[in-house]
């Protein structure tokens, strides 16, 4: 039997004792001991093992307050390469309280739910050590031992919330005598959220509040480790906080222990006989730079492999679009002018972006540039750098697609903006050309709209037909059909009236390989019709008003030709 492949599975404990696959990233604790930041921010794009992290730092690092515990949780890494790492580490091991909070629960449609999910994840914690604090409840003041039970009941008010994580730490160093560990992971997904929500400022005061005392003048802090996708030192909720070491995508400290190295997915896929599929998995879900390191999307890989391992054969899927926010690459495709179009239309057909890295930036700067959102795009994993180069004082990364997945995210959400285009314009001019046979007014037409549209041309059948039947489903007085079999072979487009004594058309769609093409390849589709016979199905079904168009694309260009039933 081979080890279950941990989707979804995000604690260490449960990582470990329940005998998943688990990729030995413990070396992580050695250098974060080594390297000996107080308060330590890790920039990395969702789902690349963080939140993994953070719950084996929690296991590594706590004192549980009981023998057992600690002895349970020394026992998960038995056998890992952190307890080859010396004493320097291993004595690190059960030494401090911990307090460990996620925020991803805070992605919320309005700040008073987000609050909640806050508040119920700060509670959890505080119930969960309060075993601790009920041993040693004589050592703190009764204000300090009210408010600690208020918040663990769920019952305190927002202020006294606000200031939860530095109450913890000190009633923890008045009982234990020991200073606190701080892991609180995805800090921006509440900013995120709020930012495309409206309620930004606000939230910024909430996560402001509650990390400021904790992590900037408290005395019962041992360390702290945060993690998030971007950097953002001059935000508010980090104003004054001067020793906060923050590593991103662009440091080669720390590169390895996010996301899965290329040796790692290779050994990962040879355990679960799926190493035939490798060029695939390479294709679709490595393309990051962290560092100098070449990393691979541990979320897509692993659930890749789960659909190799029963079925080898399986096709690739951009499983990270179902977990990964796309709110910002729907912004920017939403905005775009006509230069930002012609940039991601360039990214999309494999080619390369210079972008100066301004990595000290705030949400509300979003929007203010070009620049900031393709900054944005970058640490959030939608672009990946395939070299930087440093000039006029400044950093600048030559930017990129990182591999397939992504760019079906990018052409999804591109495909899903054009129809929500297309449902808010007025095709009336093109229907009555259609049903006029006037090839030339559709040519004007369906060129004026791909003009304003974003293309990508590796992909340019299924964009064009896309592209096509979505402007055509548009009207009330037909139903469209797309790759319905008939005659001998398979019609592009089929548009019909529900009355048979109505028009009906078939359409033939080709993509030119130049601009000189056009003419040609669409004579060629309209003679495919009758070649093919591919109005036999509406023959069939009892229409006799049939018309035919051969439609051929370049680029922005298109070129429409018209026939009837008996044209050839």
């Amino acid at each position: 039997m081979k080890k279950p492949l941990p989707i979804g599975v995000d604690n260490f404990k449960k990582m470990i004792a329940d005998g998943y696959y688990y990729i030995d990233k413990t070396m992580f604790i050695k250098e974060l001991v080594d390297l000996k930041g107080e308060v330590n921010l890790f920039t990395r794009p969702r789902r690349f093992g963080k939140t993994l992290n953070l719950s084996m730092l929690r296991y590594f690092f706590e004192d549980t307050g009981n023998k057992e515990g600690n002895e349970q949780n020394k026992a998960l890494f038995q056998g890992m390469k952190i307890m080859e790492a010396g004493e320097g580490c291993t004595n690190q091991m059960g030494m401090y309280p911990v307090f460990e909070l996620t925020l991803k629960s805070a992605k919320q449609e309005d700040y008073d739910m987000a609050y909640y999910m806050i508040q119920t994840a700060v509670s959890t914690e505080f119930e969960r050590h309060r075993v601790i604090v009920e041993h040693g409840k004589e050592f703190l003041s009764v204000r300090e031992y009210e408010q600690y039970t208020a918040i663990a009941d769920g019952k305190a008010e927002e202020k006294t919330v606000r200031n939860s994580l530095q109450l913890f730490c000190q009633c923890m160093h008045k009982i234990t005598g020991k200073n606190t560990v701080i892991l609180i992971d995805e800090y921006d997904v509440p900013l995120e959220s709020a930012y495309f929500r409206d309620f930004y400022e606000k939230m910024v005061g909430l996560i402001r509040s509650l990390f400021e005392a904790a992590l900037k003048t408290n005395p019962y802090l041992q360390f702290a480790v945060i993690t998030g996708c971007l950097r953002i030192s001059k935000e508010s909720i980090f104003t004054g906080l001067n020793h906060l070491n923050i590593i991103s995508v662009l440091d080669k400290k720390y590169s390895e222990h996010f996301g899965f190295t290329e040796q790692e997915v290779i050994r990962m896929m040879s355990y679960y006989e799926a190493a035939s599929r490798f060029p695939t998995m390479k294709e679709w879900y490595d393309g990051y730079l962290f560092g100098d390191t070449e990393v691979y999307n541990p979320w897509s890989v692993i659930k890749y492999l789960y659909d190799l391992h029963s079925d080898v054969d399986a096709f690739p899927h951009p499983y990270w679009s179902n977990t990964s926010s796309n709110d910002i690459v729907r912004d920017l495709i939403v905005r775009a002018d006509r230069e930002t179009k012609g940039k991601i239309e360039t990214l999309l057909n494999g080619g390369t972006l210079d972008i100066q890295v301004h990595e000290e930036i705030t949400y509300g700067d979003m929007r203010g540039n070009g620049e900031n959102l393709w900054n944005f795009l970058y640490f959030t994993g939608y672009l990946t750098k395939e070299s930087e180069y440093f000039k006029e004082s400044s950093i600048f990364l030559r930017a990129r697609i990182p591999n397939i997945e992504v760019k079906t995210i990018y052409q999804n959400t591109i495909l899903n903006w054009m129809r929500d285009i297309i449902r808010k314009e007025d095709f009336h001019d093109l229907y009555r050309a259609m049903e006029e046979g006037d090839a030339q007014r559709m040519t004007e037409l369906l060129n004026r709209q791909l003009f304003r549209t974003i293309s990508f041309y590796d992909s340019a059948e299924n964009f064009y037909h896309g592209f096509l039947t979505g402007i055509l489903s548009q009207s009330e007085n037909y139903l469209v059909k797309s790759n319905r079999e008939s005659g001998n072979g398979r019609s592009d487009i089929m548009v019909k009236s529900p009355s048979l004594r109505g028009r009906s058309f078939v359409l033939e769609v080709k993509v030119s390989d130049t601009v000189d093409d056009l003419e040609h390849d669409a004579e060629q589709a309209l003679r495919q019709i009758y070649d093919k016979r591919y109005m036999e199905e509406l023959r069939a079904e009892g229409y006799r008003k049939i018309g035919c168009y051969g439609i051929s694309f370049f680029r922005k260009d298109c070129e429409v030709r018209f026939g009837t039933e008996t044209s050839f």
